[in-house]
């Protein structure tokens, strides 16, 4: 089956919700999927198990370090975004916080009104590291003086954060679509597990290109690459 479009999709959502619950509905969806697709890259990578770790530091610490405090951050950020207020100050946010009242049936507003509670109730801590660690630098918490700890994270709290966003979207699409969207990525040819097969191949070619040269017995390929500057 072909693929709608973002635009086809949304289109789609608005015939079947109306526009104002069709369009906020249609750009929560492609964040959400968003954050999941970032997050099963990122477990891929430092959360699956040591090896797959051991990989990265031998490829490339530094750059791989950043890459996952980045990854990280970025996904916590993402999750505070879609669990904020609906306006702050004068200023509208998109945010599953406006879906209850963009719903008419009594009873399903009920649920993500409930699912909604929810979900804030599971990333308050990714607001917390927003607010105090991401997009402002806490002066006290920089300095190490008395204040309130930065609220636990984990990767369990991410997961359960982002199921409860995924939850709020399921009841709304289960109401006027009759299905529900498995947010978990299917597993590709073009992320991180494909990233990591290179690297392992990669660092044997060189560990036996290194014995190579140690042996006297290195050919001009091992010369060339060697030389080769990107």
């Amino acid at each position: 089956m072909q693929r709608k479009t973002p635009d086809e999709a949304k289109q789609a959502n608005i015939a079947m919700m109306g526009k104002p619950l069709g369009e906020q509905y249609s750009l929560l969806w492609q964040e959400v999927m968003a954050l999941h697709a970032s997050w099963h890259e990122y477990v891929e990578l430092f959360g699956t198990n040591l090896e797959r770790v051991e990989v990265l530091n031998r490829a490339a610490p530094s750059f791989f370090g950043t890459l996952q405090n980045e990854l990280w951050d970025g996904i916590l950020l993402g999750i505070a975004r879609l669990t904020d207020s609906s306006s702050s100050g004068r200023k509208s946010n998109l945010s599953v916080e406006n879906l209850p009242a963009l719903i008419d049936d009594p009873k399903i507003k009920a649920a993500v009104e409930s699912l909604v509670a929810k979900a804030r109730e599971r990333s308050s801590f990714c607001r917390d590291w927003r607010n105090r660690r991401i997009a402002h630098r806490d002066l006290t918490l920089a300095l190490d003086r008395i204040a309130s700890p930065l609220e636990g994270a984990s990767r369990i709290k991410v997961s359960e954060a982002l199921a409860a966003l995924a939850e709020i979207l399921n009841a709304v699409q289960v109401r006027y679509e009759g299905g529900i969207t498995h947010y978990d990525p299917v597993p590709g040819s073009e992320g991180a597990l494909t990233l990591l097969h290179i690297l392992d191949e990669g660092l044997e070619a060189r560990e036996r290109r290194l014995e190579r040269f140690q042996k006297g017995s290195a050919s001009e390929d091992d010369y060339r690459r060697l030389r080769r500057s990107f």
